[in-house]
């Protein structure tokens, strides 16, 4: 799964990479994105723009909000088979901005890994979204992040992965693009292209969104 990831660029540097216009007073740069927050997105609703979307998609016809917790991440092999993402993934698709996502290794004690790309630049994880309206008439767009299975590095780390876009599919991401074309871009990055190393047991918390949750801790692996 894909539980806590971050984004820190700057505006300037998202217009470059991304394209689109970032409007400042409402970004901001998380070390520690999590379940919950408002994060950067840039969606089929509006291509040319960063928007801030809630993680944890809330399908239309919930009744309760809560249930967004439960569906932070959309299982690729089987997007089209459940009542949350099948339309979504048809018709409401976004790229979900990131620079590095955290993944647990499982052992005696939980050890977390920063997971990013090799270059250091920022990237796109697959994500669908849909818009939710509240009993008192607040509109609400969340988002799920599609994950599939490991490539050779994050299996050992974990089970599962984000889809990771590159920059040629993060636009056709985001188009009116065939069902059978979408499909095939659910598929691992090549693990050449990442690196993974451990950090501060720090991310664990939420509360914690600083510079030193991205510092190594320990060395990388191959």
């Amino acid at each position: 799964m894909c539980g806590r990831y971050s984004f820190i660029l700057e505006d300037e540097m998202i217009k470059e990479r991304f394209g689109v216009t970032v409007r400042s007073a409402i970004y901001k740069a998380r070390y520690n994105c999590a379940p919950g927050q408002k994060l950067a997105v840039i969606s089929n609703e509006n291509p040319g723009e960063l928007s801030l979307y809630r993680w944890g998609l809330i399908p239309f016809w919930a009744k309760d909000q809560k249930i967004g917790y439960k569906l932070i991440n959309a299982r690729s092999e089987s997007v089209l088979e459940k009542p949350s993402f099948k339309n979504p993934f048809r018709n409401r698709r976004c790229l979900v901005l990131s620079d590095g996502f955290y993944e647990w290794r499982k052992e005696a004690v939980k050890t977390p890994f920063r997971i990013r790309r090799k270059d250091g630049t920022a990237f796109s994880m697959a994500g669908i979204w849909d818009k939710w309206t509240s009993p008192e008439g607040e509109e609400v767009r969340s988002f799920s992040i599609l994950t599939t299975a490991p490539n050779s590095l994050m299996a050992k780390i974990h089970d599962r992965m984000p889809v990771i876009l590159d920059r040629e599919t993060e636009k056709r991401w985001i188009e009116n693009v065939p069902e059978e074309a979408l499909l095939e871009f659910l598929k691992p990055c090549h693990s050449e292209s990442l690196v993974a190393f451990p950090v501060s047991s720090l991310v664990n918390s939420p509360k914690n969104d600083n510079p030193e949750l991205i510092v190594p801790t320990g060395k990388e692996l191959h």
